[in-house]
């Protein structure tokens, strides 16, 4: 069964999430601050990480990025990364921090079932600005 890790302090971001995708096949845990995010991938290795962009002191994109940095050392293995962005603008911060793929709240359902279907299938989702900006 695929784990995913969501990193959110609004309760009702981990509300929706949870409905969405939560269930018999899916199971899925959170952490509320950024710091929590490396520590709880180290332990639990999930399969897909949910990153809000707005998550206390630390943020999803330094969260995602710290995630990357793990890896490019070997210390975890490759995971999937989602991010949770406030606006449009924000794809160029996703697309830095080697998010694999993101979504622009409002979040629902549909959108959400849809972008963690195709991440654990090993692709990207980016919705939004074109990945390829610089």
């Amino acid at each position: 069964m695929p784990r995913v890790l969501l990193a959110t302090d609004a309760d009702w971001i981990h509300e929706e999430i949870d409905a969405a995708i939560a269930g018999d096949d899916i199971e899925v845990f959170r952490v509320r601050q950024g710091v929590e995010v490396l520590p709880a991938v180290h332990a639990a290795a999930p399969d897909l990480v949910i990153l809000d962009m707005q998550i206390g002191n630390m943020g999803g994109m330094a969260a995602c990025m710290a995630i990357r940095l793990e890896e490019g050392v070997d210390r975890l293995p490759i995971t999937a990364v989602m991010m949770l962005l406030d606006r449009a603008a924000d794809v160029f911060v996703a697309h830095r921090a080697e998010a694999d793929g993101w979504l622009i709240k409002p979040i629902d359902a549909f959108r959400l079932r849809k972008a963690a279907s195709v991440l654990l299938d090993g692709y990207s989702y980016y919705e939004g600005v074109d990945a390829e900006t610089d």
